[in-house]
């Protein structure tokens, strides 16, 4: 240190020991002064306080992090003391069609059926997919409509022809697909009335498209005034458009 007031070999500064503070020496060159200082836990803990996330206890002095125990939480301190977060612990809460909890050993799946059909569900399975909002969706739904088209027409008395077949008259109505993505199925189930005046001995039958509904043949020996008939028809279509066809025969 410096020399200060001294003269002839001998200094005159006055050192003294402060609080935690110990001297030893008397400052000559074969004894220097040694100052040490001690500082006990006691003096310290004063100093600390626990913040968010640090758990202190002032009485022994500990210090240590400040585990949560909010349900859900999986943040341990391991063997070595330090904070651990086990692999493929449980982070979720599940419902509405999921199960598990996340972890390793209860992974979160989608509560899903058996397939009860015979045929395998890779190939003939539906599709599941994610939405731009991140739902579930599945195929687009079928669609179902129903229209009515009534149409009537008057003709004259017309004489039953010796031609087997005859075109009375045809038929169109247009069907409007709603669905925007698959093409439709139509089922047209359609009904006429057909009235036949048959002379004795003469025969005559009505259908559609060339499908005879019904037949009459007047065996007996005068006429048959007013006969009538209505056959319904069903047609699975994508093709609306049938013609009606008459199919007369017998006397001329």
């Amino acid at each position: 240190m410096a020399r200060c007031g001294c003269g002839g070999g001998q200094c005159n500064c006055a050192i003294a020991a402060g609080e935690n503070v110990t001297l030893s020496g008397s400052g000559s060159v074969a004894n220097p002064y040694v100052v040490s200082a001690t500082l006990g836990c006691e003096d310290v803990r004063p100093c600390l306080s626990g913040t968010s996330g640090v758990d202190y206890n002032p009485a022994p002095g500990v210090i240590s992090a400040d585990l949560s125990g909010q349900a859900g939480n999986n943040r341990t301190l391991g063997s070595d003391g330090g904070l651990f977060v086990p692999t493929g612990s449980a982070t979720v809460s599940v419902g509405r069609g999921l199960t598990g909890n996340g972890s390793g050993a209860n992974r979160v799946k989608v509560s899903t059926g058996s397939w009860p059909y015979a045929c395998s569900a890779d190939t003939n399975g539906g599709v599941v997919v994610c939405d731009s909002n991140g739902r579930l969706r599945s195929e687009p739904r079928g669609k179902i409509t129903y229209q009515q088209f009534f149409d009537s027409r008057d003709y004259p008395d017309i004489t039953v022809p010796a031609a087997q077949n005859t075109v009375a008259d045809t038929f169109s109505m247009p069907v409007t697909n709603t669905d925007p993505r698959r093409d439709a199925f139509v089922l047209v189930e359609r009904e006429a009335d057909v009235y036949f005046v048959l002379p004795a001995g003469a025969g005559a039958g009505a259908g559609y498209a060339g499908d005879e509904m019904y037949y009459l043949r007047n065996s007996g020996t005068s006429s048959i005034v007013g006969a009538h008939t209505q056959p319904p028809r069903c047609w699975p279509t994508r093709d609306c458009s049938r013609r009606v066809r008459a199919r007369r025969s017998g006397a001329r």
